[in-house]
């Protein structure tokens, strides 16, 4: 579980509740179940009207995504693609193909794969861009569905203010009850601009950055197997993917390395000597 996630959720939600609490007003005055029909039932089905069947049903497993912690060690993923670099100049690339099936990860064992077949560098290179390209549009494609909501909701928390202020101006012969229905009448503005931007919008945006870093992460991958396959010196590679890693990360490597009597290969910006 994401903990960013749940507590973003609960400090965000529980900032509001506890000002109106702290306020004077009563928690049960939130609540209208009509509100919540116009603004969720509005957003959910204009968002459906946008994407295909298949990309709605989608949504349960991109609510996983987004609720659940993984994460992308690129420090260790660069120390086992230089011992898997050493292996390979020791015993040859075919000695990879006992160790794929311990291989976890998908993206790595596909691009071992394609090494210990002999593909060509340059082929090897095509797909594996191609499969970065086609994971980069599945996710855009998800993250433009919680987008999506979020710009709908304000506007069904609108037009279901309206429709409130419609019905209260149609019983105005009854000025005492003027106040509590305005009150409800603009409840579904505050549904709507409130699950807009704490809830759709931020889930759009922690998909965004979980779709970043495993971009970033396969790419270190595609790298790191093509100087693995053009029989490169292991501490050329572990220097080379270690631009993908921060200046604190990469301190982090080189002082693990010189702990093992390693050299890494490369210097951790402004550090010396």
């Amino acid at each position: 579980m994401d903990l960013n996630v749940v507590l973003g959720l609960i400090i965000g939600f529980g900032s509001l509740i506890a000002a109106f609490i702290l306020e004077g007003g009563e928690p049960g005055a939130l609540l209208a179940v009509t509100a919540a029909m116009i603004v969720f039932g509005g957003t959910i089905g204009a968002t459906m009207i946008g994407f295909s069947r298949e990309e709605i049903l989608n949504v349960p497993r991109l609510l996983k995504i987004a609720f659940r912690e993984k994460p992308f060690d690129l420090n260790q993923t660069i120390e086992t693609i230089v011992n898997y670099a050493i292996l390979a100049r020791r015993e040859g690339f075919v000695r990879l193909e006992k160790e794929l099936d311990t291989i976890h990860d998908a993206f790595l064992r596909s691009a071992l794969q394609l090494v210990v077949d002999g593909t060509d560098p340059e082929q090897t290179r095509n797909v594996l861009e191609q499969y970065i390209y086609a994971a980069e549009a599945r996710h855009a494609t998800g993250i433009s569905i919680f987008e999506a909501a979020g710009g709908y909701a304000p506007t069904m928390g609108i037009i279901g203010t309206v429709m409130g202020l419609v019905h209260v101006l149609s019983n105005i012969s009854s000025p005492d009850k003027l106040g509590p229905s305005i009150a409800m009448a603009f409840i579904a503005t505050l549904y709507g601009v409130s699950s807009a931007n704490l809830l759709w919008l931020p889930i759009a945006a922690k998909l965004k950055n979980k779709a970043n870093k495993e971009r970033i992460y396969q790419e270190m991958i595609l790298e790191g197997v093509l100087a693995l396959q053009a029989g490169r010196n292991p501490t050329l590679i572990r220097s080379t993917l270690m631009a993908f890693l921060s200046p604190d990360k990469q301190r982090a490597v080189l002082d693990e390395a010189a702990a093992k009597g390693v050299a890494a290969g490369a210097q951790a910006p402004g550090r010396k000597g």
